[in-house]
């Protein structure tokens, strides 16, 4: 018998929408920071492959969560024995041409600083690091070169700041018609996070330390104008705005003297250069004026103690006509260390270029223990 009963509808039962999960996506090789390695041709074959296998994974143990991209290249960057500075000029000239953003020497030639022997030497600003392999010692020297050469690249960057490293594996592009200054510009404040950490590994405070000639014609001006009891009126009239018009200028004149002088300033050769050279020239300016802001300073601060030590207050209050506070004291230091830092103006242009560059760009390492100890270079 048929049943009064109406069979539930068979309506169809609602599907949640499902949104895909998006997997984890490797940063893409336009964002990874790229190393080149040129590896002296003469080193032994596991060494290239060493650095092959093992660079990169260095690399990611230090910082994870940026890509790296390393590429391997037996290759010589001079033809011959050269300066560590020549090193490092060739080795930049092929940054530059091969757009990397970091590239690491490891040379079959010893280094040194004076009569100290260094086991790697860099120049954060350009990017560009050496290793010698000799100075490595005869154990585990493959593990080691990779190693060194991983703590190297982290020295160069200057920072394990994640966005920092997306800016130095970045790109700016062009607008249609930009001036060279106003790209420049848009390339220093999109990457200040960078510049900072190029500046900061730079070490500017130890530039004046490596320029002796500079450092001994200031010393000397500071003796000579300290006791010029003409210097003494002058400090005594001058006002603020003079004195900090003096302090800058002062700044000024060496920083134009080491940039220009010794041929600091990069020129792009071409287009695709155009940020690279942007951001060195930004870093190696903010380089030298902090590092001769340094030498300033310091030469306040021994013109201020000379003063006391030189200038007595009975014959100061003669030549013033008035009773000196404490406050004469800082006036004379600060015209005599003004003079001084102009007087090393002078000693600046007696250096070489070859002087200039390292004192502006070079950190050295010594060996380690081990390797101090006099293990023979390997063959």
């Amino acid at each position: 018998m048929p049943s009064d009963e109406t069979p539930p509808s068979s309506s169809p039962v609602p599907t949640v929408p499902t949104v895909p999960i998006a997997p984890t996506v490797p940063i893409a090789v336009s964002d990874a920071v790229h190393v080149g390695v040129l590896v002296a041709p003469r080193l032994p074959a596991g060494v290239r492959s060493e650095v092959e296998t093992g660079l990169e994974a260095a690399l990611r143990e230090r910082v994870g969560d940026v890509a790296w991209r390393v590429t391997v290249l037996s290759e010589a960057v001079t033809a011959g024995p050269s300066e560590s500075v020549e090193v490092m000029d060739a080795a930049r000239h092929v940054l530059l041409e091969r757009d990397w953003d970091l590239v690491l020497v490891v040379t079959d030639l010893p280094l040194t600083e004076g009569r100290r022997a260094v086991v790697s030497t860099c120049s954060p600003v350009h990017g560009v690091g050496v290793v010698s392999f000799p100075a490595l010692g005869t154990v585990h020297t493959r593990a080691r070169t990779t190693t060194l050469l991983a703590q190297v690249a982290m020295t160069l960057v200057g920072t394990d700041d994640r966005d920092s490293l997306r800016q130095l594996a970045g790109d700016t592009p062009e607008g249609e018609g930009e001036s060279a200054v106003r790209y420049a510009a848009r390339v220093i404040g999109g990457n200040v996070g960078l510049l900072l950490a190029m500046v900061r590994a730079n070490r500017p405070w130890r530039l004046a330390i490596g320029l002796s000639r500079a450092l001994s014609v200031a010393g000397a001006t500071a003796i000579l104008t300290l006791v010029t009891t003409d210097l003494w009126l002058l400090a005594d009239a001058y006002g603020i705005a003079r004195f900090a018009l003096l302090g800058a200028g002062s700044i000024l004149a060496v920083t134009l003297t080491l940039v220009l002088g010794a041929g600091l300033w990069e020129r792009p050769r071409t287009r695709r250069q155009r940020r690279q050279v942007s951001l060195f020239n930004a870093a190696t300016l903010a380089t030298v004026v902090l590092g001769v802001a340094a030498l300033f300073l310091a030469l306040l601060v021994v013109s201020w103690l000379g003063a006391l030590l030189l200038v007595d207050s009975s014959v100061l209050r003669q030549v013033l006509g008035h009773q000196p506070g404490a406050a004469a004291y800082v006036r004379i230091a600060w015209v005599t260390a003004c003079l001084a830092t102009t007087g090393g103006a002078l000693g600046a242009g007696l250096e070489t270029d070859a002087a200039v560059r390292a004192a502006a760009y070079t950190t050295s390492d010594a060996p380690d223990t081990e390797t101090a100890e006099g293990s023979s270079p390997p063959r």
